[in-house]
């Protein structure tokens, strides 16, 4: 872990090079580095306490090309490492606690030090533990005593690791409480919305290029409705569309510094991850406009490429509230939060179990506006798992995309958000959907009910799919939606239910 000992050593290199005379010359190589700790130490490759030569060796390589005498290197750090554990806690004891938890990988002592349950214990209370109100002096000594025995109970790590639980959802208790809080319209948790505020969470994305060039992006901006949050990066050199290697979504917690309008990095969610085959294979075009082209790559993410340059403009993503809270907090920086599993509820009364009560919420719309808002209920499957229904309902505007970059904006025409939400007879999220999707205009199969250009907007995934049929009245000068029908895979019917159709 490079950072752990960049941050350790870096007063000892600050120091080393003021005092140290100018050599000419390259430094010395990774085989001379060994040859002269194993000289100066004693310590061979391959014994047991060959850890600080594998220290000194990756802090010699750093400083290759400075003026620091490697013997003054060394004998510092060899001076350093045979310091008392007394003296090595009390300095390890003034880090913070990404260097702290970074220094646990140098070697096997680093790590049981920064494990040490007391300097975890004096940070966690320090940061998240209440403020002491005045108490007399001995009641204090005593229970400072008692505090001393509950840490020592501890196993190890405990501290360390209830430490960074709680800087990934400080009061999570307060918050899962807060969102038992159901809207009976929507089925999802009516606070979403303040609870991603209060906790200060935003939405970072990581791309690298095929050179193993990265850079990291903060939002730019959010729209909030009332099911889904639409967020968008913009700002920032972006590399090549055709050069990206990897892009990584992550949902990340600020911790709030002493101005209000300064944050610090916090903790980290990985919420997806993609490599450049699968943006190369599942891309596609789906709208463009005089600037910009248009390309979904993931049932949330778009791109937005400049044309004839495909170099990268922006990116635009849909979440869906369902378990967002949890998306964005409760993972960690390597691993997506792991959604919990369903027990499919026990029914053996109704033979038809899974196949009705579905209630549905479908929701058109984009960064500026709602554009349609439909709610179905007591819909029902056919042993095809085949939900439909045919209720007219009319749209707001034009079906239409605004976008906007540090310096450019405009309006994909015939694309927007879908946020779609179906519940299960018990009112339980079953399918949840946010996504880009377009609109193509349908000449093959027109309806012979209604004169006017007939549209399709369709989307597909593992676990289902949508098709919406629209129509435009010239008179009216508007959209009407005049079918929906919504297909569900048999094996998610069957794991929910607990059915074998």
């Amino acid at each position: 872990m490079a950072i752990g000992r960049g941050q350790l050593f870096r007063s000892f290199r600050e120091g080393l090079l003021k005092n140290a005379p100018p050599t000419v010359g390259q430094g010395p190589t990774g085989k001379e580095n060994s040859r002269l700790c194993e000289k100066m130490t004693g310590f061979s490759p391959g014994t047991q306490r060959y850890e600080l030569c594998d220290v000194v060796n990756s802090c010699c390589i750093v400083c290759t090309e400075s003026s620091i005498p490697i013997n003054v290197l060394i004998m510092s750090i060899w001076c350093f490492i045979r310091m008392p554990p007394e003296i090595l806690l009390k300095i390890l004891s003034y880090l913070d606690a990404l260097s702290l938890f970074s220094i646990g990988f140098t070697n096997k002592r680093f790590y049981e030090m920064a494990h040490n349950n007391g300097m975890w214990h004096k940070m966690y209370s320090a940061e998240y533990g209440h403020s002491k109100n005045w108490r007399p002096k001995r009641l204090d000594e005593v229970l400072d005593k008692l505090s001393a025995v509950v840490v020592q109970e501890r196993p190890e790590g405990y501290w360390r690791r209830l430490y960074f639980r709680t800087m990934a959802g400080f009061n999570e208790t307060k918050w899962r409480k807060e969102l038992r809080d159901i809207n009976p319209f929507t089925g999802l948790p009516s606070q979403t919305e303040r609870i991603l505020r209060s906790q200060r969470v935003t939405w970072e994305i990581t791309v690298s290029d095929k050179w193993g060039l990265e850079g990291t992006f903060e939002q730019s901006r959010a729209y909030f409705s009332d099911s889904s949050v639409t967020v968008c990066w913009s700002s920032g050199r972006w590399p090549s569309f055709h050069q990206l290697s990897t892009l990584q979504l992550d949902g990340v917690k600020r911790q709030a510094l002493s101005s209000p309008n300064i944050n610090k990095p916090g903790w980290r969610s990985l919420m997806a991850k993609f490599d450049w085959d699968t943006i190369s294979k599942s891309g596609q075009v789906i709208g463009r406009d005089q600037l910009v082209t248009l390309v979904l790559f993931s049932p949330s993410i778009v791109i937005g490429v400049w044309r004839g340059r495909w170099s990268i403009a922006f990116v635009m993503a849909s979440f869906h509230y369902h378990r967002l809270v949890e998306r964005s907090l409760l993972g960690t920086s390597m691993c997506p939060y792991s959604m919990p599993e369903n027990k499919p509820p026990f029914d053996d009364m109704d033979p038809d179990s899974g196949l009705h009560g579905y209630t549905l919420r479908i929701i058109l719309h984009n960064t500026v506006t709602q554009i349609m808002a439909g709610h179905f209920s007591q819909l029902y499957c056919s042993k095809s798992n085949e939900t439909s229904t045919q209720e007219h309902t009319p749209l707001s505007g034009r079906i239409s995309l605004p976008w906007k970059c540090e310096a450019l904006e405009g309006t994909v025409e015939n694309c927007c958000m879908m946020s779609l939400t179906l519940m299960d007879e018990y009112q339980n999220p079953f399918w949840c959907v946010s996504t880009p999707v377009c609109m193509a205009l349908n000449s093959k199969e027109p309806s012979n009910d209604y004169e006017g250009q007939h549209f399709l907007i369709k989307y597909q995934d593992a676990e289902g799919k949508v098709r919406m049929d629209l129509v435009w009245l010239e008179e009216q000068r508007q959209y009407f939606l005049i079918n929906l029908v919504v297909f569900i895979a048999t094996a998610k019917v069957n794991k929910h239910f607990g059915r074998a159709y």
